[in-house]
């Protein structure tokens, strides 16, 4: 069972992640790229590390599954998704829109999740069947009357794989209703959940992310009153492909599906 207790140890082992981070944040050093030509820092493995060590200490029994160290007693009963920097390329750019990702599944499903940017200090928490809060006090996501007109992000379209693109456009062009100036904001990463969760976006839509991708978003968005779902419209578990949906208000969820739908083909 996740107690208060769990919540307590996720904000400290972001505060750890987050005194890790900030002394490399717009420091100039080398970057690497790993096999999946994705790049990763110094800062990443430093706060991987200090969330570790903090885990193996108080929770030995506990499993991890993290970004950059890999996985530990995956086949506990609970165990903790990390991400140390969501978002590296912002990172590396100096932008102060990445976030850290800690969430505490059980039995698979994701309880608790935190999503913290240190820079500018900004930690949305969200725990199963509690009210996400942001910086202690409690967020709400937005009502959406209609598809027209809503806030739209994605952190980037050439991040879609191509049989993605038709889907995602279509959506797009529903949202945009043709006018470009109505189009997605692009960039943000992890963050644009936590402003969806926040009240300032309406839809999230990604697609290939892994489970410390989305498992500390979900705890977040739906305990602001949001849905997080695959492509299909069905729950995020660790056995997704990592099409993601978040909608701030739940009602737009039909019409979104039917939106991304609206471009056949037969991979979904």
């Amino acid at each position: 069972m996740t107690t208060r207790d769990d919540l307590a140890l996720a904000n400290r082992l972001a505060d750890a992640a987050g005194a890790a981070i900030r002394p490399f944040f717009r420091a100039r050093y080398d970057m690497e790229l790993k096999s999946d030509k994705s790049p990763v820092t110094e800062a990443d493995r430093a706060a991987e590390a200090a969330i570790r060590a903090i885990l193996e200490k108080e929770r030995p029994q506990d499993g991890i599954i993290g970004e950059e160290y890999g996985s530990v007693r995956t086949d506990a009963e609970r165990v903790w998704i990390l991400d140390p920097i969501d978002g590296t390329r912002s990172f590396i750019a100096g932008r102060p829109i990445f976030g850290t990702l800690i969430a505490l599944t059980q039995a698979g499903w994701p309880t608790i999740g935190i999503i913290d940017q240190p820079i500018a200090q900004e930690r949305w928490a969200g725990m199963a069947g509690q009210p996400t809060t942001f910086n202690g006090q409690p967020v709400r996501t937005r009502l959406c009357r209609e598809l027209e007109g809503a806030g739209i992000a994605t952190t980037s379209p050439h991040l879609f794989a191509d049989g993605d693109v038709p889907h995602y456009m279509a959506l797009v062009a529903a949202v945009s209703g043709g006018a470009p100036r109505q189009g997605p904001v692009y960039g943000g990463d992890c963050y644009n959940y936590g402003l969806l969760a926040s009240g300032f976006l309406d839809i999230v839509i990604e697609s290939g992310l892994k489970s410390y991708d989305f498992a500390a978003l979900v705890p977040v968005v739906e305990g602001a009153g949001g849905v997080m779902c695959d492509w299909n419209g069905e729950p995020l578990t660790a056995q997704s492909e990592g099409h993601v949906l978040a909608l701030g208000d739940p009602a737009r969820l039909e019409d979104v599906l039917e939106a991304l739908h609206a471009a056949h083909d037969h991979d979904h």
